[in-house]
């Protein structure tokens, strides 16, 4: 993994922006990864632009959904397919057919996860996958823990994850989680990793520490032969 560090949110924001535009360019069918939160807003919203503009580079694109928050119902504000819906799939004119997503409501959780488990190895492996810093260094719900998972499951969420600003504040808790697991992650080809703001400052010179473990899963990707990491100056702490 290489690290770059940028005097502002807006700055990792416009060269995400960028890095994903110059490979649409190259190969318009690729498969996205997106992830949801903060971090990554700006960057979207960028690339909405981009698409207004030039609608043609986001006509064979497809997207799948990085995490989801389970046991809520799809259309619940504080979900991910909300977020994805608002930001994404609809600003990037996205279709169904090109749109790989955990349903938040599933019936048999387990058995959702075999399903986009079963999408991704018929359509992937991952092109760009775009990943935020969890603050206990998780990766998508690849949570702190003994052993971590390699493929798509069912998460326990941990209690700084049910503080996320998505459901914090919601009297509808998440009751699980819903995961692509660490080598869906580490088998796309290209890995963008945004990490803004003071609050990630800790645990982001933790990620920067380059030791590898389990209770820090983001650590994994310093394995990876092309992962970014695009960190603002409030979150490196400079």
């Amino acid at each position: 993994m290489k690290t770059a560090i940028y005097d502002s949110y807006e700055e990792i924001s416009c060269e995400a922006q960028d890095i994903i535009v110059e490979n649409l360019l190259q190969h318009q069918s690729l498969l996205f990864c997106a992830a949801t939160g903060s971090s990554p807003l700006r960057m979207y919203e960028l690339l909405g632009k981009q698409y207004r503009q030039h609608a043609e580079l986001f006509s064979q694109i497809s997207i799948i959904k990085l995490d989801e928050w389970g046991g809520l119902p799809m259309n619940h504000p504080g979900t991910c397919e909300s977020y994805l819906q608002h930001q994404v799939i609809q600003p990037f004119g996205i279709p169904e057919n090109r749109y790989i997503s955990f349903k938040s409501d599933a019936s048999n959780p387990k058995k959702e996860c075999k399903r986009i488990q079963h999408e991704l190895n018929k359509k992937g492996p991952i092109d760009i996958c775009v990943l935020g810093l969890g603050m206990n260094g998780h990766i998508a719900f690849n949570e702190p823990a003994d052993y971590l998972q390699t493929g798509c499951h069912v998460a326990t969420l941990s209690s700084q994850s049910l503080q996320h600003s998505m459901v914090v504040s919601s009297t509808q808790k998440p009751s699980y989680g819903f995961t692509l697991g660490m080598a869906d992650i580490m088998q796309a080809k290209l890995i963008i990793m945004l990490i803004n703001g003071e609050t990630k400052k800790e645990i982001t010179q933790c990620l920067l520490s380059q030791k590898i473990t389990n209770r820090l899963p983001a650590s994994y990707l310093w394995l990876h032969p092309n992962a970014i990491c695009l960190i603002d100056k409030a979150a490196a702490g400079i």
